[in-house]
């Protein structure tokens, strides 16, 4: 028993003695490795591969607007497109979306929507070419402070892939089913130059800081996203795709504003403006934001309470030396003013046609002079207002009102407004 023990007890000696051996070899391998990844890594950052699939690559099909999903795991995480076909996909590695369909399919060149950089796959090397910086700027442009003093100045005219020429700012916003009330309201925000100016450069609002678990300046990158596409002047079609822009829309409105159901321009409008003046920290001072500092007005607004009708003259004369009718006067801020439209007649003309009359701007404008008086209905009380503007705004935005709800329909008046083009 005891040569046993002595025997097994060397045995263990020779065994532990055998496997720290092997495990420093293993150990050496593995810090060859490393060595030799480092110096490849260091190769790869020196020289500048080039890929023998860049001809296959087909500007045609990109498109860059929609949202950074995965088509087959619908996942945000590391997304990567192929620049052959134009889809999304997830990963780089072995039995990843991406690898399997340039495997599949043999599409080669991929782009990381993220970090920007070119990759050929199944070899997973980094594609660096100047060739591709156009690729690039596609998906995220970029503005610098002299560029963006001279697109006042310029009017020169760009040309996408397929020969369309196109003005830059000028472009048309896709209609995906139903929000073209959407569309009207950005394409306006976007040729606010202070606004404009603003979103163009990213560095702006990048040092905003929200709350933890507040996610809605996802609006404003979004916005400024938006805004540096529609100014592309290397855009490769001659149109824009909300889609981004609209998905916040939906998130943060609460499903208020769709793109798949018609809305009313003006709520969408009040709304958006308080939201990204809410995103980007402003407070109710002027200057606390890019929004209230371009859009933001003050009025004088004058009240009085008018008393019942069925009042004889004695009593109501009583009520008018009441502090309850005294005239009150407040001041409110505004960021857009609404212009009222006189109604549309009801008879038509000899040719039993109906008469579309014509108002100028400035006879609408005339609710805004502190003499024109005009009554407010609530359910109980009548009220007379007079509005005076007491100081303008930079850009001052005024909404006609042409559409009026009644019991069963809603009343369209079709009244033209003639205004001064310059």
């Amino acid at each position: 028993m005891a040569s046993f023990n002595q025997n097994s007890d060397e045995n263990k000696q020779n065994g532990k003695r055998k496997w720290n051996e092997s495990h420093s070899d293993i150990e050496r391998n593995c810090k060859d490795d490393e060595d030799d990844h480092s110096t490849t890594d260091k190769w790869m950052k020196k020289v500048h591969r080039l890929c023998p699939y860049l001809d296959t690559i087909n500007r045609q099909v990109l498109d860059f607007d929609f949202e950074k999903l995965c088509s087959v795991s619908l996942s945000r995480i590391n997304v990567y497109a192929c620049l052959v076909c134009g889809k999304y996909f997830q990963g780089r590695g072995t039995n990843t979306h991406a690898y399997t369909h340039s495997v599949a399919e043999s599409h080669h060149v991929f782009l990381n929507l993220q970090t920007l950089k070119f990759y050929c796959l199944p070899d997973n090397y980094e594609i660096v070419d100047s060739s591709l910086d156009d690729i690039k700027y596609v998906l995220n442009p970029t503005f610098s402070p002299e560029h963006v003093s001279l697109l006042d100045t310029c009017d020169k005219r760009s040309r996408a892939i397929d020969g369309t020429l196109y003005l830059p700012g000028i472009v048309g916003l896709n209609n995906i089913k139903a929000n073209d009330y959407c569309n009207v309201i950005l394409q306006a925000l976007s040729n606010v130059t202070p606004l404009r100016d603003y979103f163009l450069d990213e560095v702006n609002y990048a040092k905003v800081k929200r709350p933890p678990g507040d996610s809605i300046f996802l609006l404003v990158q979004r916005f400024g996203e938006l805004m540096r596409k529609l100014w592309n002047p290397r855009n490769f079609k001659a149109h824009v795709s909300p889609h981004e822009m609209l998905q916040a829309v939906v998130l943060w409105s609460g499903k208020k504003f769709q793109f798949t159901e018609q809305g009313d321009p003006i709520d969408f409008l009040s709304w958006f403006l308080n939201s990204l003046h809410r995103a980007l920290n402003g407070k109710k001072s002027r200057n606390s934001s890019i929004v209230y500092k371009t859009f933001m007005g003050s009025m004088r607004v004058k009240t009085r309470k008018i008393p019942p009708v069925e009042l004889d003259e004695k009593q109501r004369y009583s009520l008018l030396c009441t502090d309850e009718y005294a005239e009150h006067v407040s001041e409110s801020p505004f960021l857009y003013l609404t212009c009222d439209l006189p109604p549309p007649p009801l008879f038509k003309d000899e040719v039993m046609e109906n008469i579309i009359p014509q108002v100028s701007l400035y006879s609408l404008l005339t609710k805004f002079n502190n003499e024109t008086e005009k009554e407010y209905k609530t359910y109980k009380e009548n009220f007379m207002k007079r509005f005076e503007i007491t100081q303008l705004p930079p850009y001052l935005i005024l909404y006609i009102k042409r559409f009026t709800k009644n019991t069963f329909f809603v009343e369209k008046n079709p009244t033209i407004v003639n205004f001064p083009v310059k």
